[in-house]
């Protein structure tokens, strides 16, 4: 029993010594391997900008430059690791990672369904002309500056500088409205004059002030004016015009500086825009003596 115990104990001593000797022969291709991580870490850093700004210059869409620029660095990383395993001698190891990286994928490609869908999703949105970053879109209420398009989500910078951050499959799923397709938009503004107001010198006045106050109007008859109805208080209408503009806050802005102008201009012409009124009317034939006799017929009924 002594004797086979001081077997094993040999045994585990002259493993420990050769794992040792292993250890330190191996140290300065650890170290080395170490270093090529890090140098590769680095210079993918710098390989993204560079692709990035070169892809910037060849393609319109900044989002596919900058996706480019992402998978330059990962390719740059991923040849690190393998010379840095190579360096380690760890060919077999990588072999074997190589080999089981079809089942396990597809174990993971079957647990992470809706990620998979959103970074096809944002590579197809990467490639749309339509939709860009720095336009002005629209999509499920929130509008707002795209801010980014990567491979999981769909940025939005609202006008109150909040971010929504939207998944790629949502985006492609929904309809979206971008405002900077067009350089025009139209500003729609509605209101209403008193009843006593000469309906056709508030056309030609309201008219009249918008083309004085949009330079893109210029003529006053490209501005449509259309009455719309008898409100129950004040004539109403619809203004319709043109502006240069490619995002909703610019449109907001027109209609806002709009309703200020014409204000002025219908108080500088003495046009009434009423708001609503309720007249109370007592009849003549209302008295106390027929109140109390109502009061005493419905008393005996």
């Amino acid at each position: 029993m002594k004797a086979q115990l001081q077997t094993a104990v040999e045994s585990l001593i002259e493993k420990l010594e050769g794992w040792f000797t292993t250890t330190v022969e191996m140290i300065p291709n650890l170290l080395l391997a170490i270093l090529v991580m890090i140098v590769a870490y680095f210079t993918a850093k710098y390989v993204r900008k560079f692709v990035t700004k070169i892809a910037s210059k060849k393609i319109s869409q900044d989002s596919i430059s900058i996706i480019i620029g992402k998978v330059a660095a990962i390719a740059v990383v991923a040849a690190g690791l393998f010379l840095a395993l190579g360096i380690l001698d760890l060919g077999k190891t990588l072999t074997s990672l190589l080999a089981g990286a079809g089942v396990v994928g597809l174990a993971v490609g079957l647990a992470l369904q809706g990620t998979l869908s959103n970074t096809f999703a944002g590579l197809v949105l990467s490639f749309k002309k339509k939709i860009e970053i720095g336009h002005w879109v629209e999509t499920m209420g929130f509008s707002g500056e795209v801010i980014d398009i990567n491979l999981k989500d769909f940025t939005l910078k609202e006008a109150d500088n909040n971010m929504v951050i939207i998944p790629n499959r949502t985006i492609l799923e929904n309809p979206l409205k971008n405002y900077s397709l067009t350089t025009k938009m139209r500003v729609m503004l509605e209101c209403g004059v008193g009843y006593e107001s000469d309906l056709e010198k508030v056309e030609q006045l309201t008219k009249q002030t918008i083309a004085n106050n949009f330079d893109q109007v210029k003529d006053p008859n490209n501005v449509e004016f259309y009455y719309t109805e008898f409100g129950g208080s004040s004539i109403n209408y619809l203004c319709r015009f043109w502006i240069d503009a490619e995002n909703a806050l610019e449109k907001l802005k027109s209609k806002s500086r709009a309703i200020i102008e014409i204000k002025k201009a219908y108080d500088k012409e003495g046009i009434n825009i009423p708001f609503p009124i309720r007249t109370l009317q007592f009849d003549s034939n209302l008295s106390v003596e027929n109140a109390d006799k109502f009061q005493e017929e419905f008393s005996n009924n």
